[in-house]
């Protein structure tokens, strides 16, 4: 496994999408968390808005928890559903 260089991505460059780590963050003693700045800068998001927490678990146990743009689980939900209804109705 060839040795990343400091301040270099570790996404795969090939595809249009991927799974990279971006920072790592702390939890403090009141269970708070901080996203980086340069993340919060890349993903758009300000003070005030509002993200949902999914989760995926393995083995009973927490594996991956994932942000998502409350205004935007409106429109996965309706892509993911409507072609479910088209099928029903």
């Amino acid at each position: 496994m060839a040795k990343q260089k400091s301040g270099e991505s570790s996404c795969n460059p090939e595809g249009d999408t991927c799974c990279c780590v971006v920072g790592i963050v702390s939890v403090d003693e009141r269970g708070q968390m901080v996203l980086p700045k340069e993340l919060r800068e890349k993903a758009g998001i300000r003070a005030g808005d509002k993200l949902a927490i999914s989760t995926v678990e393995k083995d009973g146990q927490v594996c991956c928890i994932f942000l998502t743009r409350v205004a935007e689980l409106g429109d996965m939900v309706k892509a993911t559903l409507q072609p479910l209804m088209k099928g029903i109705l």
